[in-house]
């Protein structure tokens, strides 16, 4: 007798306990940025932290927004976020011994322009490889006002010299 008024209960509350699962899914949605984190090794990754540590508020005007999942070797400004994630492998297209696409302020970058009109920078001559992606939003600005904001704390953070 007991058991048949369990089951309904209990049938019952599984389509509630579904609905409640699909609501909750739905709302706590959130716009943020995503970003992979990279796994370097420790050395690399005490410079990293060291790098979120001294990493400015705004980035060309716009407020720190970082990316899920958190991580001190991942950073982002705005929405759609300019993301840093510091730590990354060398890029092939990449020799550290050639002339790159540029030089702001003390930090040379390779500049690699994306199929959808964003940008990707990823620092040179540093112990530890920096990326820096612009989206085609920000970058038709002027993709390169996120590099002169960062120029400063890379070069206080990651010292000169060749990433093994």
């Amino acid at each position: 007798m007991n058991s048949s008024r369990h089951r309904h209960t209990t049938l019952l509350g599984l389509p509630v306990l579904a609905l409640l699962i699909t609501v909750t899914g739905c709302s706590s949605a959130d716009d943020g940025a995503s970003a992979v984190v990279p796994g370097p090794d420790a050395k690399v990754s005490a410079l990293c932290r060291n790098l979120d540590k001294v990493l400015p508020k705004k980035v060309d005007g716009l407020d720190r927004n970082d990316p899920e999942p958190r991580s001190a070797l991942t950073a982002g400004w705005g929405s759609p976020a300019i993301i840093l994630r510091c730590g990354v492998e060398r890029p092939s297209k990449m020799s550290d011994m050639e002339a790159l696409s540029g030089e702001v302020n003390g930090v040379g970058w390779l500049m690699e322009k994306r199929d959808d009109g964003a940008y990707r920078f990823t620092s040179s001559l540093r112990r530890a490889y920096v990326e820096v992606s612009v989206p085609k939003k920000w970058a038709q600005r002027d993709g390169s006002a996120a590099l002169v904001d960062l120029a400063a704390p890379i070069k206080k953070a990651i010292p000169a010299g060749i990433a093994d």
